[in-house]
């Protein structure tokens, strides 16, 4: 059976009876090369759904763009495609559903494919990455449960990482504040990678654009002419005022060396940073100075103890001389 482009729609029908082959168009149908979906919830769970019609459109002609894997068959009509889909809600790799509100679906309980219906993917596709991600969040998670017992050296080189990484990210917003700000001014917004903080999207799409411009909003020159003011008389600010500007410099450089040191909000000593991780075994001296102190404790409470029967007995002398008055 080939699997070029030039097969019939019956022997595409006829591969993807195969359910290998079937797993195959759905990991295509489901990349970002397959057709687009929306989101919602159902069950108390977030699901893509897409329109019966829509699916059947872009088996039989795919969007400009899309890259049919070469080792699929095309659909070639219409009905081969149905069938296709029909074949999909059979095996569960999707299933009908019904619109209750806006974002949220309900399981049908029609399961025959229609064009004119939505349907909800079930088909995850391969878990194993899913698998090793998760076992890589368990084993760094134990990782830094096991924090206070790693070597000197991790500790110093997870601490420069850190101070490194949070350095590099407030460089980074501040860089494209700067950029998005001196073209904002003249008329523009700028922005340099505009998803970056998107967290709907994924990891490689929150890179993409690098970079997008748009003309500003109407109404907007008062307050761009107004913000540039006072830019630009900061920056007069900072040329004429050299001693407070290089003060104020020279403090964020070692404001940067103390948290590479670690000096920053330290209130312990070099001798007990070293000794962090180490059993804490009082000393023979210590012990001594325990001991003494205990006994001096005693001997104060053996004088108290003494006075007070002093007291007492000088207290019952008094009483009996009253008696035989």
């Amino acid at each position: 059976m080939g699997a070029d482009n030039g097969d019939s729609g019956g022997g595409a029908r006829e591969f993807y009876e195969d359910e290998k082959h079937l797993m195959k168009l759905c990991d295509f149908l489901r990349s970002s090369e397959g057709p687009p979906v929306r989101e919602a919830i159902e069950m108390d769970k977030r699901v893509y759904y897409i329109k019966g019609e829509k699916l059947v459109n872009f088996m039989v002609e795919p969007k400009k763009g899309a890259k049919w894997p070469k080792e699929l068959p095309r659909f070639t009509s219409r009905p081969d495609a149905i069938a296709v889909c029909k074949d999909l809600c059979g095996r569960q790799f999707m299933h009908r559903s019904e619109k209750v509100a806006k974002g949220e679906l309900e399981i049908s309980r029609v399961r025959d494919f229609d064009e004119s219906a939505y349907f909800t993917w079930m088909y995850e596709g391969n878990k194993k990455f899913s698998h090793l991600m998760t076992t890589g969040l368990i084993i760094g998670f134990l990782c830094c449960t096991c924090f206070p017992i790693w070597p000197n050296f991790l500790k110093v080189f997870v601490w420069y990482m850190s101070v490194s990484l949070l350095i590099f990210i407030f460089f980074l917003v501040t860089f494209r504040a700067l950029i998005f700000l001196f073209v904002w001014i003249a008329g523009y917004e700028c922005w340099v990678l505009p998803n970056l903080f998107d967290e709907t999207l994924g990891f490689c799409e929150s890179f993409v654009p690098v970079i997008s411009v748009e003309p500003t909003k109407e109404g907007q020159l008062m307050y761009r002419v107004g913000i540039a003011v006072a830019f630009f008389s900061f920056c007069y600010w900072a040329v004429t005022q050299p001693s407070e500007f290089d003060g104020f410099v020279k403090g964020q450089g070692d404001f940067i060396k103390d948290l590479y040191a670690g000096t920053l909000l330290s209130d312990m000593s070099q001798k007990d940073k070293e000794n962090i991780d180490k059993p804490k075994m009082p000393s023979l001296e210590d012990l001594l100075k325990k001991l003494d102190s205990e006994d001096e404790e005693e001997k104060e409470l053996n004088e108290e103890e003494a006075a007070e029967a002093l007291l007492d007995s000088l207290v019952e002398d008094e009483d009996e001389d009253i008696d035989e008055d």
